[in-house]
């Protein structure tokens, strides 16, 4: 899958001296790494003095943790002294690789390759780290292209322990396949990627940002509402925190770039709003604002909210089957426990849910409040976010109130939300709201990349929780949902928008065929 070329004797990296290229966060992180495996490193930068610099400021991040006892003082000592500042290209004739790390710039690289190969030998690999460049590209030209290898570390490379090794149509499978394994000798887990824009991670992770763009451009929420959403489902920071300390303007240069490559496929397309940010200089954490003020001014912070005690109820059924259904037939008999009752359970609705006294509370299908009142003639309705599983005390979750419903009921939702163990916050009544259509845009952008052969499903998961913390990957989150969900979510997303940006992937699409035949109606 990772390459079309055919095998070559699989090139000797075990060991061998390493040529950094790049001295800057990535290439001296990647040059510490290997040093600690045990290799000699040369490191090169075009700017006089940058290697020794860097050499330094490595030297002086291990003193400090040496003093705090982190790390042994001889290991420290060891691993400085096998990586070795050098002026010229030359270095490269001694070594067995050489890994780029300079400015993410086609012509760039594609000159620096051209420069190596009449310094290094025949059998010398060398990767890139580009992490959107087309490696097939960056091979274009080269008297051996089949040498070159996507080799894509991530930020803090000591720390982080994915490194994406992607194969261009003239790489040697021998080659990448050499890399994967110097990669786990490293201490990395590596996956195999096929050079298409974005790779894996940076590809499958547009809708983590774009679907809360949408959702801001829309004006269904604030940005603090929508991170608390997402942070409630398990996710480590909210988009608009991440885009933050990304930087507004390096996240929207990534996302162009993949929508260029794509052939400005819609799927991928750009956000208004943040071009705007980057027009303004609104770049997040670097210059002091972005969605936020930083440092924090507290507006990252929810403002508290207060809920009336639901009024007392004559009945509450629980509806629909599965793991949320059960918890909410939980969360309901705990919170009915000092009436000395507990709700009915209704397993074949077609719908998951709670109903109190005739009025409903929906989980989400992708249709809006609006609608399914409209469809069931029940105006006293409200539908909610998916909640992770077990849901934490008080994890924020996002409902939405269909137009119908009386002034009680706008209020008596929430109030029920709150004693069914969530901090409810409100949206605009948006189709899919916001985590329910984030996952599954996620899972379909995965279900993509393993239609097209860019990685196996079981790479997906891995890069998205090694590479950006995820927390789990799309197909993971897929065997908690159900395909035949996920797909109708995702026709209601695409029906209601009329774009091409919610087309349900064919991956997907016929995993669903063969799970099931048809979509229940809440009625």
């Amino acid at each position: 899958m990772h390459s079309a070329s055919p095998a070559t004797t699989a090139p000797r990296l075990q060991g061998t001296a390493v040529l950094v290229v790049g001295a800057g966060i990535m290439g001296t992180g990647i040059a510490q790494v290997a040093a600690q495996a045990g290799h000699v490193v040369k490191l090169y930068d075009t700017r006089e003095g940058a290697a020794a610099a860097a050499c330094d400021r490595l030297a002086a991040t291990f003193g400090d943790r040496v003093a705090k006892g982190r790390l042994e003082a001889a290991a420290a000592q060891a691993t400085l002294a096998r990586i070795q500042p050098v002026d010229t290209l030359d270095a490269a004739a001694s070594v067995a690789l050489v890994v780029e790390a300079i400015v993410e710039d086609l012509a760039a690289k594609r000159a620096l390759f051209r420069e190596l190969e009449r310094v290094v030998d025949a059998g010398c690999v060398l990767a890139t780290n580009t992490s959107s460049i087309s490696v097939t590209a960056i091979a274009g030209g080269l008297a051996r292209p089949g040498r070159v290898v996507g080799m894509h570390f991530f930020n803090p490379v000591p720390l982080m322990k994915l490194v994406e090794v992607v194969s261009g149509l003239q790489t040697d499978a021998a080659v990448a396949e050499a890399v994967f394994e110097l990669s786990r000798a490293w201490g990395k887990q590596p996956v195999h990627a096929k050079s298409t824009p974005g790779f894996i991670v940076n590809r499958i992770a547009r809708p983590y940002y774009a679907e809360t763009l949408a959702l801001l451009q829309e004006q269904a929420a604030t940005p603090a509402v929508l991170d608390a959403c997402l942070r409630a489902a398990g996710f480590r920071m909210g988009p608009c925190e991440l885009m933050d300390l990304i930087g507004h303007d390096t996240n929207f240069a990534v996302t162009n770039s993949v929508f260029e490559a794509n052939f400005f496929d819609k799927r991928y397309q750009p956000s208004a709003l943040q071009r705007e940010m980057v027009a303004g200089g609104l770049l997040g954490r670097k210059t002091g604002r972005g969605f936020y003020r930083h440092p924090d001014d507290g507006s990252t912070a929810l403002p508290v909210a207060l809920h009336e005690a639901p009024a007392t109820a004559r009945e509450v059924t629980v509806h629909g089957e599965g793991a949320i259904a059960d918890q909410l037939e939980q969360a309901a008999t705990r919170a009915l426990a000092a009436q000395g009752w507990g709700p009915a359970r209704l397993r074949a609705s077609g719908w998951t849910g709670v109903e109190i006294d005739g009025a409903r509370l929906v989980l989400t299908d992708g249709r809006t409040a609006t609608e399914l009142a409209a469809t069931t003639g029940v105006a006293r309705l409200a539908v909610f976010d998916r909640p992770q599983l077990p849901s934490a005390p008080a994890a924020a979750l996002a409902y939405a109130l269909a137009e119908q419903a009386d002034d009680v009921w706008r209020s008596q939702a929430a109030a029920w939300l709150a004693a069914l163990g969530h901090t409810p916050l409100p949206l605009a009544d948006t189709p899919g709201l916001v985590v329910a259509r984030t996952l599954a845009m996620l899972i379909n952008e995965a279900a993509d990349a393993v239609l097209h052969g860019v990685c196996t499903a079981e790479d997906a998961d891995a890069a998205m929780t090694l590479g950006v913390n995820y927390p789990a990957g799309p197909f993971e989150f897929l065997a908690r949902w159900s395909v035949s969900e996920v797909v109708a979510l995702l026709d209601t997303l695409d029906a209601h928008y009329r774009g091409e940006r919610y087309r349900v992937s064919p991956w997907l699409r016929r995993q669903a065929q063969r799970a099931s035949p048809s979509r229940a109606e809440a009625s």
